[in-house]
């Protein structure tokens, strides 16, 4: 059976996350939400199943994943139980927890770059909060952005398998996160990156590593590939935008 990808259609957002994962090991998958009816029952489905589900497995949003009964929540824990599934995890048990460890990172970096656009509420509007945003924004470009960063630049570094990957000697969901990470940040803060770059050389070539995957390039070029756009976590406002 698929594995059934549960997540908004029309974003990439945090489901694109699990995708690249999918897609890397060409795992056979049903992105619900997207399949093209025309009616939306996917979508209707998917909101069934928030609103009706019964028991401790009800996920609070999306987005989950389905493998048979299994109702998995939240990205790093999906990717956690997928990655040993599909070749994307260290074979070491131990450096599974560690893997898991920079997902959940990852996590808490795309909550604050979700904030720069949205530091008041979810349910305003980007307009509603333009100058807590700029403010919020420009702390996020001067402090967090470069502390996050440098810490995956660092753990990259200092992986003692070679600095190829994020952790263990091969590709995992960590690599392929961190290449959504540099693709997203250059979407929303094109000039903050320019200028940051040059910082981040073993993230840089991480990501154009990943880029050449086959079956990613293949992805990239598809309709299956979502486009950022200002609906999603990673926003393009140009008054945002400033170089480091």
């Amino acid at each position: 059976m698929p594995y059934m990808l549960y997540y908004w259609d029309g974003i990439p957002g945090r489901g694109e996350f699990v995708r690249l994962a999918l897609e890397e090991a060409g795992a056979d998958y049903v992105d619900v939400a997207r399949e093209p009816d025309g009616q939306g029952r996917g979508t209707k489905a998917m909101l069934k199943l928030l609103r009706d589900g019964e028991g401790a497995t009800i996920p609070f949003a999306p987005p989950f994943l389905k493998d048979g009964d299994l109702l998995i929540s939240h990205v790093a824990n999906i990717l956690f139980y997928l990655g040993p599934k599909l070749g994307l995890a260290p074979e070491e048990e131990g450096l599974r927890f560690v893997a898991n460890g920079l997902q959940l990172t990852i996590t808490d970096f795309v909550a604050e770059i979700h904030d720069t656009h949205h530091p008041i509420g979810v349910s305003l509007y980007y307009e509603d909060q333009k100058p807590e945003a700029l403010r919020r924004s420009s702390d996020f470009l001067s402090e967090r952005l470069p502390k996050f960063l440098s810490y995956f630049e660092r753990v990259l570094r200092q992986n003692p398998k070679g600095a190829g990957h994020i952790v263990g000697d091969r590709l995992s969901y960590v690599d392929l996160s961190l290449f959504q990470i540099v693709e997203g940040l250059r979407y929303a803060f094109p000039k903050a990156m320019h200028s940051y770059e040059e910082n981040i050389p073993g993230l840089i070539a991480l990501h154009d590593a990943v880029a050449k995957r086959p079956n990613i390039r293949k992805y990239l070029a598809s309709d299956r590939r979502l486009s950022f756009n200002e609906a999603g976590i990673f926003r393009h406002y140009p008054e945002l935008d400033q170089p480091l």
